[in-house]
């Protein structure tokens, strides 16, 4: 809801009904039957942001050259042997503090066997039985513009953190009918989180990874680029009547975007009950996302359990860490993104949900604090809708993402004043954010000025639109007077269009009214 203009409720009421706009709308969430339970678990993969791998010297660089940044050990050569990367150690114990772990003092490293063509050691090292982090928690709001009204707080359990490198990739050729190896990311630093099965749906699952990547990237420790691989998403979910034991799960692997994890595991949840309540039986296997038929496709059974065969890795020591640096890092964690939320909600008196949007999209939030410093005398509210609503909408009709945003706050604040003084009505900012989107560095006012988009609030050019409508319109105005209330609105549409949008609606409103009697 855009912040009133002013304080008549009805005229408010009467500009709601004709110029604003939902662009959140989205497909409703599906509606499985009640007795059903879904249960819903993440593993989540976050690539740490350092220049050198877990274990080597090797550089990390998204789409470097073919096999262009593998060391000799990231290649498995015999003789060569691991060193811990240091900045790795501190950014999984700041990340682990910042998710409420108990970070332990003494952790292992191990080696998990399998046999891959992107693994060339046969084994990858992990931290399965002692890892760096345990116990951790995480609340985060729910909220889903558009289809849930009031937001809601969730809070997941996090079962341990660990560090593990990453395999290569495997690139297949179907021309030639060949598979070859790029070992890029062979080594490279990862941060595992395995969060308890403590979620109900996709919106609960989507909500979790992006207040996973809101902190992430404020501490910096990793880039959160799913579109590069720097965060993968797995889910496990299951099915399960109430006061019964839980269903056979499945897994659904590298889910690639935030929205994917929504319609994933939202996906899979119908799809097992479709197949449970049609007398059928889930088998425990691993699911791929297809994002474009947006559908979840059978990878391989895990009927029979895979025996990585976990040992001590023999050529690193435990990983052993002081009490005061784990107290230093825990005093240089920055303010994390509910502590910003409850500083908008208690600072500028804003409801919860345009919070959540705000956090959510950083350079709202950069133009919200800018411009409510700029604007003292506009209410927070009206800068916080305009951003969240309009300038939003903007960028989804344009179909660009909000974060390429090149208008500067400057020319925002003016054009929101321009809204809060009357000087512009909404139907008339919506055309110049259209302009600003195609021109980001024009001036608001000149583009107002030079297409005439500026409000009428002349009292008698006001009067004599609504004369001039009502002239033109004797059925409406017989139909009102005899007591048909809801002509009313249509009247005032009549004045709205004569006017190109440009009327004041407050003042047409009163006119009219006076004018009716």
């Amino acid at each position: 809801m855009i912040y009133p203009l002013n304080k008549s409720k009805l005229s408010w009421n009467l500009l709601q009904r004709l110029q604003l706009i939902n662009f959140y709308s989205t497909k409703p969430l599906p509606k499985t039957k009640s007795k059903w339970k879904s249960v819903v678990g993440l593993e989540i993969h976050a690539q740490i942001s350092t220049n050198t791998k877990l274990f080597s010297g090797a550089p990390v660089e998204f789409a470097a050259p073919v096999n262009a940044n593998v060391s000799l050990f990231d290649a498995a050569i015999p003789g060569t042997l691991p060193v811990l990367n240091e900045g790795c150690v501190r950014a999984g114990v700041t990340t682990a503090l910042a998710l409420n772990c108990k970070v332990n003092l003494e952790s292992m490293f191990d080696r998990k066997h399998y046999f891959y063509a992107d693994l060339p050691a046969g084994y990858q090292i992990t931290q399965q039985r002692a890892p760096l982090a345990r116990n951790g928690s995480l609340s985060f709001p729910v909220f889903v513009p558009g289809v849930t009204k009031k937001s809601y707080e969730k809070t997941v359990r996090l079962h341990q953190l660990q560090l593990e490198q990453d395999s290569g990739k495997s690139l297949h050729d179907d021309y030639d009918g060949k598979s070859l190896v790029d070992l890029n990311r062979a080594g490279a630093p990862l941060m595992e989180f395995v969060f308890d099965p403590d979620l109900s749906n996709g919106e609960e699952a989507a909500a979790l990874v992006k207040e996973l990547i809101l902190i992430l990237t404020r501490l910096g420790t990793c880039s959160c680029r799913m579109e590069e691989g720097a965060l993968r998403v797995d889910a496990n979910v299951s099915i399960h009547e109430e006061d019964s034991p839980l269903g056979i799960r499945t897994e659904i692997k590298n889910i690639g975007s935030v929205r994917g994890v929504a319609h994933a595991v939202t996906y899979e949840i119908d799809r097992q009950i479709e197949i449970v309540e049609g007398g059928g039986r889930i088998h425990n296997e691993t699911r791929s996302w297809d994002a474009s038929s947006k559908t979840t496709i059978s990878m391989r059974d895990k009927e029979v359990l895979q025996d990585y065969r976990f040992m001590p890795e023999p050529n690193l020591p435990p990983l052993r860490l002081k009490s005061q640096d784990i107290e230093q890092l825990q005093r240089d964690l920055p303010e994390m993104p509910e502590e910003t939320r409850q500083s908008l909600i208690r600072d500028y008196s804003l409801p919860a949900e345009t919070s959540i949007i705000l956090v959510n999209e950083g350079i709202l939030l950069k133009f919200f604090l800018e411009i409510s410093n700029q604007l003292k005398d506009v209410p927070s509210k009206l800068v916080a809708n305009i951003l969240t609503n309009e300038l939003l909408t903007v960028f989804n009709k344009n179909k660009a993402p909000i974060e390429n945003c090149e208008i500067l706050p400057k020319s925002l604040g003016k054009l929101i004043k321009m809204i809060h003084d009357g000087e512009v009505n909404l139907h008339m900012s919506r055309l110049i954010l259209q302009e600003l989107f195609d021109h980001p560095h024009e001036c608001p006012v000149h583009i107002a000025e030079v297409n005439d988009w500026k409000q009428i609030s002349d009292e008698r050019e006001i009067e004599k639109l609504c004369q001039e409508v009502l002239d033109a319109n004797p059925k409406l105005v017989e139909a009102y007077r005899a007591g048909k209330a809801k002509v009313f609105y249509a009247i005032v549409g009549e004045v709205a269009k004569k006017s190109s949008n440009r009327a004041n609606m407050s003042l047409v409103v009163e006119k009219l009214k006076k004018m009716l009697k």
